[in-house]
């Protein structure tokens, strides 16, 4: 591999650390990515196909949406953010996600017809963690899963979300996680080679890279540890899906070439979602696709399972 894999590339302090804030953290990555180059391929270079199977379904392509929560609390005059970029998300043939959600409202995303993950929180309560598992699975969805970044309050305790206490994820709960649902089931919020063997080994189906927009202070830049988790899980049949940071087609390029399967947007949908609604989002991950296929032009990669890292070089 091409690529320079120092710990920073370049002189030292060149990329500044993250202090520690969320957006600093996606900064960071955005920092990371952007010292990131590519070489040109153009010689026998064809139009790619971005068609991309996960756990065996074919979608359009391998942007997909972020797991958002909570969207409907910003919503004016009626408008239901997380139906909406459902409805993108059906509309462009990609994977949904979600995040914290009632029963009820994960119930009416599901009803746009978008193919939804739904991630779940470390809730103390394991017993909730279990209910939403089967609502999910008898309501319909994609996959299910869990966050397993969101154990930490910025305390130093287990974190609480609306009035409810989180706990502890071990290797044990998610084998139990995974055993209980017909579904695939992932691990998101794994910034660790440690991490990864775990939910590998506790027969997860897929894990998130992600530092969860900054949830880790001084968190590492996913795409950076990205490389070493494909490598550590290679044969292992795990999807590996990355986010954080990724705003264009050309990050999702970097991190599919990186060794990601497919990309979450994140909050460069945020924006044209409130303002715009679906068709905002459909503008803006169709201009997201286009700019993969562009830079897949380039570099000579005609198909999703033919990314090479080899094409990638450090500033």
């Amino acid at each position: 591999m091409t690529m320079n894999t120092s710990p920073w590339p370049g002189p030292a302090g060149l990329i500044p650390v993250t202090s520690g804030k969320a957006d600093d953290a996606n900064l960071h990555n955005r920092s990371y990515l952007d010292r990131i180059h590519l070489e040109m391929r153009v010689i026998d270079s064809v139009e790619p196909d971005l068609r991309t199977t996960i756990f065996g379904e074919t979608f359009d392509a391998p942007i997909m949406t972020p797991a958002f929560s909570h969207l409907n609390k910003v919503g004016e005059d009626g408008k239901r953010p997380m139906v909406q970029y459902a409805d993108a998300a059906r509309t462009m043939n990609c994977l949904n996600w979600v995040g914290m959600e009632p029963d009820e409202d994960f119930r009416e995303i599901l009803d746009s017809g978008a193919r939804t993950v739904r991630i779940i929180k470390p809730f103390q309560d394991h017993r909730i963690i279990f209910d939403q598992i089967r609502f999910a699975e008898e309501n319909g969805a994609f996959a299910v899963g869990i966050d397993i970044d969101h154990i930490a309050g910025t305390d130093g305790r287990y974190d609480v979300v609306d009035g409810i206490p989180m706990g502890p994820v071990k290797q044990e709960d998610l084998r139990q996680y995974a055993a209980s649902t017909t579904l695939p089931f992932i691990a998101k919020g794994v910034l660790s080679l440690t991490d990864a063997r775990k939910a590998r080994d506790a027969g997860c189906r897929g894990i998130v890279v992600s530092h969860h927009h900054g949830r880790i202070p001084f968190g590492i830049a996913p795409a950076r540890v990205l490389p070493a988790i494909r490598s550590e899980l290679k044969d292992s049949g795990m999807t590996i899906f990355a986010d954080c940071g990724v705003d264009d087609g050309y990050d999702a390029y970097k991190l599919l070439a990186l060794g990601a399967d497919a990309v979450s947007v994140g909050r460069g949908i945020l924006r044209p979602l409130l303002k715009e609604g679906t068709a905002g989002v459909v503008q803006k991950m169709t201009r997201m696709n286009e700019q993969l296929a562009e830079l897949m032009m380039y570099t000579g990669v005609r198909d999703t399972r033919s990314f090479d890292p080899d094409v990638l070089y450090f500033d």
